[in-house]
């Protein structure tokens, strides 16, 4: 059974998923004012559509360069043009670090799916040594 995934974030957590510090979360709800919510005891909670929205942020503010003020702009534009910003949690050689395995592992898969052919190979007990690097020849069979 699979944990449930919460609907609410603390900032702790956003942090963590943002790779960002808290003080840069405070920083960026001045800009965006909707960004969190406050609860009764005064702490700050996220939703789902929060996270992502910081993670946009973020990689508009560290991936591209803007300014708060410039990724508000473009998040804007962005909302009224329908379309959406790009965000990422990785960078792009990891990206493609993953990628590589990941078509290694579905390559080793494809092997392990193929039936054995029976007559392929055989395997054959190797004889013991009888002491650490030693070497055990065969048994001669019958006389020379």
């Amino acid at each position: 059974m699979a944990a449930p995934k919460p609907e609410r974030f603390r900032a702790a957590d956003v942090c963590q998923l943002a790779q960002v510090q808290p003080y840069e979360l405070r920083s960026w709800e001045t800009e965006f004012a909707d960004l969190g919510q406050s609860t009764a005891g005064g702490a700050r909670t996220y939703s789902r559509a929060d996270v992502e929205r910081v993670l946009q942020i973020r990689e508009l503010v560290k991936g591209e360069g803007l300014t708060l003020s410039g990724a508000r702009r473009r998040l804007e534009e962005a909302a009224s043009d329908g379309t959406s910003v790009e965000f990422s949690l990785v960078d792009a050689a990891t990206r493609t670090r993953l990628r590589s395995i990941r078509d290694g592992l579905v390559a080793l898969l494809a092997m392990l799916d193929k039936p054995l052919d029976p007559g392929g190979f055989q395997l054959v007990a190797a004889p013991a040594a009888t002491g650490p690097g030693e070497i055990v020849k065969p048994a001669r069979r019958g006389k020379r």
